[in-house]
C-alpha cells in the first residue's frame, strides 16, 4: 500500500493530518462528549475509560498515544483482568465512505485482521498481529486489540528523528531481522481471522513508519514489522488512489527504501541513483540494497536475499591495522591469550550448568509473564450460550482420556467441563466415536459435517476443511520410549539418550532389526504401537511420511496394544528378556512414568530435542533415576516447534455464525488460566508456560 496524497481530504484539517491533530486533543479536553472536531467534523478522539466490546472481552481506554499508519493508538486494559492492551481505532467517516462502502470493508475487516501460523505452532516471527479484530457499525469504525504493550514501541521514523542516520552495522541488522520476517510471511502456510488458510502473504505496507524498534540494550535491537496492507489499506478513502496489489519482490524494494532512509538519516528527497547520497562506508551494503531496490539484479526472493546479505563481507573487513609489532611481544600476547582461553573454558565447564540453569529459569520467567494475559477462570469467560451441546471426540484419543483426569478426588475433568459455567445453564456433552479407517476420515469431523455434534476436540488439524474454524487450546505430542535399567544392558545410555526419525522409520519397518545396527548391545528389537487412533495416525504422517508402502511394512512389523500393557511388559522386561522393547504413546499416558526412559528426536540436521526436563532445569539423561517424580514436561520445546513429535490440540465447530458459538466459547474456556492449568495436570501442553508456583498446587481455582 502506498499512499502518495493526503487522506481525509473532504474534511478540510487545517494541519492536513485529522487523524492527529492536535485540534482533535483540544477538543476533548473543553468537551468531553464531543464527538467531532469543532474545527473540521472528523470523528473525535475516543475519551477515557471508553468500552470497546469484542468477542474475547470489554476493554477500557485509557489514555490517547498518537496516530500511526491509517489508525489512532490508545492504551488500555482489558476489564476481566485489568491486564494491559494497545487499542488501535479506525475509522470509515461518512464524508470519506458511504454506508455501503463501510459495511463492506468492516465485515472484510474482521475476517483478515490477524495472522497466525496454520500449523498452529508458536513461533515469535516479529510480525505484530491483533488478539482480536472488533467491528462497531454504528459508530462506522473498526479496532484492533493487542496484548501488552509492544505496539507502543518506537517505529523506525520516530527513532530517525530522535537519533538520527543508523550505522552500517545497524543497518545490516535492521535488513537480517526485516529479511527473515518478509521471508516467513512470503512463505509460510498462514491462517486469517476468519480461519481461512493462505499459502503466503505480502506485508505490502512497509515504511519507516511500519516498522517497531525495541531497544534490548544500547547495543542490541529487536525489529518488529507492523499494519499489513491486507487489514490497513481498508481504510483509504476510495478517493484517494492507491499503489494496487503488491507483490513479494515490492516488498523487498521497500525494505530497501528503509534501509536506504535509515542509512542515509533522511526520510525525504532522496534519489538512491545520485551516488552522492549514498554513505561511503560500507561498499558491499551499498551493493545489496542496490539490489533491494531493483537498481541492479533484483533478489528471487526474501529468502535469496537474506543469505545473500548474511554471507557478505563484515564492515571494513579489509582494513588491516597499521601498528608493527615486534615478533617477542606477539609471542607474549599469544601466550597470554592461550592461559586465558584455557581459564575460561575451565571456568565454562564447572559453571556451565549454574549458568544453563539460571539461564533456563530468567527464560521461562520471561515467558510466564504471557500466562497472566489469559482470561482467569471459567466464569470470566462472556457469551457462554445457554442449552444442551454435544461434542465429540475419538473414543479411544487423548481427549477421551483426559477427561478421566480427577482434579479432585470426588471429581474428573469430565464432569466439571461439562456444565463447566455454574451461572449459565449450559450443558457439553462428550460423546465419543470410532473412526472406521482414521487415515481416510476422522469419524468425529464427519459428527460435525452431519449435524450430530455441535464441535470437535482432536489433533487431526489436516483434516478439518474449509467450512470449519479450529482454535488450538493445547500441545499434544508423542513420546519415545525404551527399556530403562542402571544394570548392565542399560539401552537410553547406549543410545545416548536420543534417537532420530529415520532410524525410527528404518525400526518400524523392519529395517533396523537390533540395536547393535545403532551402536547399541547386542539385542533384538520389537517395537510396539499404542492404540490410540490419532496416535497412530501422526506417527505415519510425521515419520512415516504418509508413504502406504511404509505405512504397510510398518503395520506388518509393530505389536499394537494398549500403551499401559506396553508398559507393564517393560517393568518385567528384563525377567523375560524383552530388553530391546521399543514403543510410543501419547503424552498423557507415557510422560510421568518411569517403565520406559523418552527418548530425545533428531529431526534431520537439527540439534536433538527432549520432552521432559528435570526440576533443576536440564534435561533428563540416562543417568537420571527418572522414577523419582522430578520431570517435567518442557513447554517450551513444543511452542517453539522444536519437539518433531508435537502437534496441536485442537476444537473445530462449524463456521455457521447462525448456530449458537458453542466450540468457540468452550474453547475460550479451555484456554483461560483456570483451563490451561486442568490440562496442564491432566498430560498435555499449556499454550503457555505456567508460573511454578500455581504448579504445586492441585487446585487450579488457585490461578484466578
Amino acid at each position: 500500500m502506498s499512499v502518495t496524497e493526503p487522506v481525509y481530504k473532504e474534511y478540510f484539517c487545517s494541519r492536513n493530518a485529522p487523524l492527529s491533530c492536535d485540534r482533535l486533543q483540544q477538543t476533548v479536553k473543553e468537551f468531553p462528549k464531543a464527538k467531532f472536531c469543532l474545527e473540521c467534523g472528523f470523528p473525535a478522539l475516543l475519551p477515557e475509560k471508553a468500552e470497546i466490546k469484542g468477542s474475547r472481552g470489554t476493554y477500557q481506554i485509557t489514555r490517547f498515544l498518537g496516530s500511526r499508519g491509517m489508525g489512532r493508538l490508545y492504551l488500555g486494559i482489558q476489564l476481566s483482568n485489568n491486564q494491559p492492551v494497545v487499542i488501535k481505532e479506525y475509522l470509515l467517516p461518512n464524508h470519506s465512505f458511504n454506508s455501503e462502502e463501510a459495511s463492506q470493508r468492516q465485515d472484510t475487516f474482521t475476517r483478515v485482521a490477524g495472522v497466525s501460523p496454520a500449523d498452529g505452532k508458536v513461533q515469535d516471527f516479529r510480525l505484530i498481529s491483533p488478539w482480536e479484530a472488533i467491528a462497531d457499525p454504528l459508530a462506522q469504525r473498526c479496532y484492533t486489540v493487542t496484548l501488552g504493550n509492544l505496539e507502543t514501541s518506537q517505529t523506525l521514523s520516530e527513532y530517525l528523528t530522535q537519533k538520527g542516520a543508523m550505522t552500517a552495522y545497524q543497518v545490516r541488522e535492521v535488513l537480517k531481522q526485516a529479511l527473515q520476517t518478509l521471508q516467513f510471511l512470503h512463505t509460510q502456510k498462514l491462517r486469517l481471522a476468519s480461519g481461512q488458510i493462505q499459502q503466503g502473504l505480502v506485508h505490502g505496507n512497509l515504511s519507516l513508519n511500519s516498522f517497531l524498534v525495541v531497544q534490548n540494550n544500547q547495543q542490541d535491537f529487536t525489529i518488529y514489522l507492523c499494519d499489513l496492507s491486507l487489514w490497513e489499506s481498508l481504510f483509504i478513502p476510495p478517493s484517494i488512489s492507491q499503489r494496487g496489489i503488491t507483490n513479494p519482490i515490492q516488498d523487498l524494494e521497500d525494505v530497501g527504501q528503509v534501509a536506504f532512509q535509515l542509512w542515509t538519516g533522511r526520510s525525504q528527497n532522496l534519489n538512491p541513483r545520485d551516488e552522492q547520497q549514498w554513505p561511503n562506508s560500507d561498499s558491499d551494503l551499498k551493493q545489496f540494497i542496490y539490489r533491494l531496490l531493483g537498481i541492479e539484479l533484483p533478489f528471487e526472493s526474501a529468502e535469496n536475499a537474506r543469505q545473500t546479505l548474511l554471507k557478505l563481507p563484515q564492515e571494513n573487513q579489509a582494513i588491516g591495522l597499521t601498528t608493527v609489532v615486534s615478533s617477542d611481544q606477539k609471542d607474549k600476547d599469544f601466550q597470554k591469550l592461550i592461559f586465558f582461553l584455557l581459564a575460561l573454558l575451565t571456568l565454562l565447564v564447572l559453571g556451565g550448568g549454574i549458568f544453563y540453569f539460571l539461564m533456563r529459569s530468567s527464560g521461562m520467567q520471561d515467558d510466564t509473564n504471557e500466562f497472566y494475559n489469559l482470561v482467569p477462570t471459567f466464569s470470566d469467560v462472556n457469551g457462554v450460550p445457554p442449552g444442551d451441546f454435544i461434542y465429540t471426540g475419538e473414543q479411544n484419543g487423548t481427549w477421551s482420556n483426559i477427561l478421566k483426569f480427577r482434579p479432585t478426588s470426588d471429581t474428573s475433568l469430565g464432569d466439571l467441563l461439562t456444565h463447566p459455567k455454574p451461572d449459565v445453564n449450559a450443558q457439553f456433552n462428550y460423546q465419543p466415536v470410532s473412526s472406521t479407517n482414521i487415515q481416510t476420515a476422522s469419524q468425529s469431523i464427519e459428527e460435525l459435517t452431519t449435524g450430530k455434534a455441535q464441535f470437535a476436540i482432536t489433533s487431526l488439524a489436516n483434516d478439518v476443511s474449509n467450512n470449519f474454524n479450529d482454535q488450538k487450546v493445547a500441545y499434544d505430542g508423542l513420546l519415545v520410549y525404551v527399556a530403562f535399567s542402571k544394570k548392565d544392558q542399560n539401552l537410553p545410555k547406549a543410545l545416548n539418550g536420543q534417537i532420530s526419525l529415520e532410524q525410527l522409520r528404518q525400526i518400524y519397518t523392519g529395517q533396523i532389526n537390533n540395536w547393535q545396527q545403532l551402536g547399541g548391545p547386542n539385542l533384538p528389537i520389537k517395537p510396539y504401537a499404542p492404540t490410540e487412533p490419532e496416535a497412530v495416525r501422526q506417527f505415519e504422517k510425521i515419520v512415516l511420511k504418509d508413504d502406504p508402502q511404509q505405512i504397510a511394512l510398518y503395520q506388518a512389523k509393530v505389536t499394537t496394544q494398549p500403551t499401559e500393557q506396553t508398559q507393564q511388559q517393560i517393568i518385567t522386561a528384563f525377567d523375560t528378556g524383552q530388553v530391546g522393547m521399543i514403543g510410543y504413546g501419547i503424552l498423557s499416558k507415557t510422560w510421568n512414568q518411569c517403565a520406559g526412559y523418552p527418548l530425545a528426536l533428531i529431526d534431520g540436521n537439527k540439534p536433538a530435542s527432549q520432552a521432559l526436563f528435570r526440576l533443576n532445569g536440564l534435561p533428563i539423561s540416562p543417568s537420571d533415576n527418572i522414577c523419582d517424580k522430578n520431570n517435567r514436561l518442557d513447554v517450551n520445546t513444543f511452542i517453539s516447534g522444536s519437539y518433531p513429535l508435537a502437534y496441536p490440540l485442537i476444537v473445530v465447530y462449524p463456521k455457521d455464525n447462525s448456530l449458537p458459538p458453542a466450540g468457540s466459547k468452550f474453547a475460550e474456556m479451555l484456554t483461560t488460566r483456570q483451563g490451561q492449568c486442568l490440562l496442564d495436570k491432566a498430560g498435555v501442553v499449556p499454550l503457555k508456560p505456567i508460573p511454578d508456583k500455581y504448579l504445586i498446587s492441585n487446585d487450579c481455582k488457585s490461578l484466578s
